[in-house]
């Protein structure tokens, strides 16, 4: 017998962790990605605790007066990221 009831069916790889699988970051966690890196350390994911990848996202001013530099932060096992404007130290 074959249980078809939707309510027990997942993806395969869905997240199952207890923040109900919300895509994004809190303000919180976004704040300690943030302090983590300014203070040359690479953080850690808040979600799953590993080692986040960095990727530099850079920008022609193509006219504008000035070139936006960004670091682009991603966890490789739940797949979040957070982008934060290098010079400023806010997020984008």
């Amino acid at each position: 017998m074959v249980d078809d009831d939707p309510a027990k069916r997942t993806r395969a790889g869905a997240d199952q962790s207890p923040d109900k699988g919300l895509a994004q970051y809190s303000a919180s966690e976004l704040q300690q990605i943030r302090d983590e890196f300014t203070s040359g350390k690479m953080p850690l994911c808040p979600r799953c605790s590993v080692a986040m990848s960095r990727r530099e996202i850079g920008g022609g001013s193509f006219g504008l007066g000035y070139a936006r530099q960004r670091d682009w932060l991603i966890c490789g096992k739940c797949r979040r990221s957070a982008i934060f404007d290098i010079h400023r130290g806010t997020r984008t």
